[in-house]
């Protein structure tokens, strides 16, 4: 009767080795038509990266995120979309809660530090949105004595501020929403972020034809998308973005996302150069 018992726990125990061996993998499995997927993105962002109160995805990096997946052999229902907010990529990558981020994720030598990246996949500048109708800023520098916008804890309106408009009136608001309402109700003249971000805003059938882009380019951001470092996964996503742009796909998406706002794209980023 003692042997059927150890020999029934020893049944089971090597019954549950095997099923965690089925189910476990390393980053070497991911990328080979595993059954899921897991992708960091924005859920808040339009245009770039969004989750509808219908339960979709919207958005360039989805239609990016959702490709790349694609040559690494998932099909779109194979995705798990999780959010990634700014504060947590770097953690989200680290403890394996996510496969890859692409999420407006700008290369930065602190952020590539602690992850790697692949791409880039977009080059975006720093810009503002201002009313349709107001010819008043033409320059960074009308922007002195304006009243320009940001989300709280956001440092692109203070960098405006202090290398190209010193007299500019700073705002904080909680959310671009908040701030892109009040350019539209001339309590806020400017909103400035990235222009990627700004023309997925503008792009909303709500304001078509209500604001525009000033075209600055007072910075360079690169988006790249993240993966936990020293993953071979970087290298994949690299070929999957060069087919990408190679059969137009890349080009069809941005014009998707982000054409309603007369946004003038950069031309698709050569893979590893990052533009300062």
């Amino acid at each position: 009767m003692m042997l059927r018992k150890i020999t029934a726990a020893t049944s089971v125990a090597l019954a549950l080795a095997v099923t965690a061996t089925a189910c476990g993998g390393s980053d070497d499995d991911k990328g080979s038509g595993g059954k899921k997927i897991t992708i960091g993105i924005k859920f808040d962002q339009p245009g770039i990266g969004q989750k509808t109160p219908e339960g979709k995805y919207t958005g360039f990096d989805v239609d990016v995120a959702t490709y790349v997946a694609k040559q690494l052999g998932y099909d779109a229902g194979d995705i798990e979309w999780k959010e990634s907010k700014s504060a947590d990529r770097e953690t989200m990558l680290q403890r394996g809660d996510v496969d890859f981020i692409a999420a407006s994720y700008s290369i930065n030598d602190e952020r590539a530090a602690k992850v790697d990246f692949a791409g880039p996949y977009l080059l975006a500048h720093q810009d503002v949105l201002i009313r349709a109708n107001d010819n008043s800023i033409k320059s960074p520098a009308d922007l002195n004595n304006k009243k320009l916008c940001s989300v709280t804890g956001s440092t692109s309106a203070q960098n405006v501020h202090d290398k190209l408009a010193p007299k500019a009136q700073l705002q904080s608001y909680g959310g671009y929403s908040e701030c892109l309402t009040g350019v539209e109700n001339n309590a806020i003249d400017a909103l400035t972020t990235d222009d990627s971000i700004l023309a997925g805003y503008a792009s909303q059938s709500q304001f078509k034809g209500k604001f525009k882009l000033g075209g600055f380019k007072m910075t360079n951001e690169n988006y790249g998308i993240g993966v936990k470092k020293g993953s071979d996964l970087k290298a994949k996503i690299n070929t999957a973005l060069e087919k990408m742009v190679s059969d137009g796909s890349w080009e069809k998406a941005v014009k998707a996302n982000f054409g309603p706002a007369g946004y003038k794209n950069e031309p698709a980023p050569k893979i590893g150069n990052i533009v300062k």
